[in-house]
């Protein structure tokens, strides 16, 4: 079989799926995509590269339009190419949104394509009228509507479109539905496993005397993500807990949303905001692998909190290592976590709540191990790797026949 993968990050959500492929030996796997940092073992790369970026005359409403287009016309010329090659696909898979996958049907018509559908924009209703301090105003709320154009035609053109939570189906439009199957992307849970009395050293931070650590995951630090709402109730925790020390993983930059006017990060501004003891404070930057491993597995309490929006892998993965994870109480996370039964769940927008309950994981260890226990069972039971990746095999065999 011969696959072909869309996607301008490397390997993305297609890690685990393109390798399994790769590793059947009569399987021919192309990733057509911009990183060319990354390998895997028997994926070969096709990289692209659009020939211009959006010209700064067009209208602000059709830029992203724009750049999906110019991503797609890159991948038309690799298609092109493959085709001199004779490579043919027997099913492509490309993620939806940022425009590799547009013309990927005029190049190879007769080819099968499975787009992964992430997100669909809404002005009203999900994540960007979530904050009432940051009212959209009437560009917005036009701007937001045009983005969806190139997920529309994904939409149309695609043979089979999969999300991975039904929180993110739902926010595609009803008559899409049939078209859309929920399969998450699964999390290795024997990699991402419980360490029992793990102690957190890392090359540069020696965490080993510390009893009660909270730990927060992001891409970015930004309000998307709860940074700023995490930073106050850090100063809420420190005042109560002498002896807890904070450890937060990812860059100072933003990943969703709206950057601050001044150029100020969102880390600057909420430390000259909010005095805390940042000898107890510990940012990382992002991590390798097996360092944030070891950060969950010695999390005594994980805050994950996020708008409306994409359900982080970080959550499903901390609660797979046994994780007590403290989630926002907002549509993603519910989906997986139920408030007193395998976490804990809070108001996005009440940083002195998040810090009560931060006191209660931690004034209760026995109480709480019950729920790190069924935090992994609700992971085994329905995001493991090893269950669900015979599913999206399956699915591109099926499909490609």
């Amino acid at each position: 079989m011969r696959i072909l993968f869309l996607h301008t990050n490397f390997p993305a959500q297609y890690r685990h799926v393109a390798q399994a492929l790769a590793s059947v030996s009569n399987n021919q796997v192309v990733f057509a995509t911009k990183n060319q940092d990354v390998s895997l073992p028997g994926v070969y790369k096709a990289i692209f590269e659009p020939s211009r970026n959006p010209h700064p005359s067009t209208h602000h409403y059709v830029r992203p339009l724009e750049s999906a287009v110019l991503h797609g016309q890159a991948v038309y010329k690799i298609a092109e190419q493959l085709k001199a090659q004779k490579f043919i696909p027997d099913v492509i898979c490309g993620h939806s949104g940022w425009g590799p996958t547009l013309f990927v049907k005029d190049a190879f018509p007769n080819t099968p394509l499975i787009c992964y559908f992430e997100w669909f924009y809404h002005a009203r209703g999900s994540d960007a009228d979530f904050d009432p301090t940051d009212p959209l105003n009437v560009d917005d709320i036009a701007r937001i509507r045009i983005k969806n154009a190139p997920i529309l035609i994904d939409l149309y053109s695609c043979d089979r479109g999969l999300s991975p939570t039904f929180w993110q189906r739902a926010q595609f439009p009803p008559e899409f539905h049939s078209k859309i199957s929920v399969l998450h992307d699964g999390v290795d849970t024997e990699y991402f496993k419980p360490q029992p009395g793990a102690k957190l050293v890392l090359p540069n931070l020696d965490l080993s005397g510390v009893d009660e650590l909270v730990t927060y995951v992001a891409r970015g630090m930004e309000p998307y993500r709860g940074f700023p709402q995490f930073i106050e109730a850090i100063a809420y925790i420190q005042e109560r807990r002498p002896n807890c020390h904070v450890v937060i993983v990812g860059s100072e930059r933003v990943c969703y949303g709206k950057c601050l006017p001044d150029g100020t990060s969102y880390k600057e501004f909420m430390l000259k905001k909010v005095p805390l003891d940042l000898w107890r404070v510990h940012f990382t930057g992002s991590l390798p692998y097996n360092q944030y491993l070891q950060v969950i597995q010695a999390s005594s309490v994980h805050v994950y909190l996020t708008r409306p929006f994409v359900l982080s892998w970080s959550m499903i993965e901390a609660m797979s290592t046994g994780c007590l994870v403290l989630g926002s109480n907002t549509a993603p996370v519910a989906e997986v976590i139920q408030d007193g039964k395998n976490g804990l769940l809070v108001d996005f927008f009440a940083p002195q709540q998040i810090a009560d309950r931060v006191d209660e994981v931690l004034n209760h260890p026995t109480r709480m191990a019950e729920l790190r226990a069924k935090a992994r069972e609700t992971v085994l039971e329905r995001y493991a790797l090893a269950d669900l990746l015979p599913k999206h095999l399956e699915m591109i065999k099926s499909i490609a026949g």
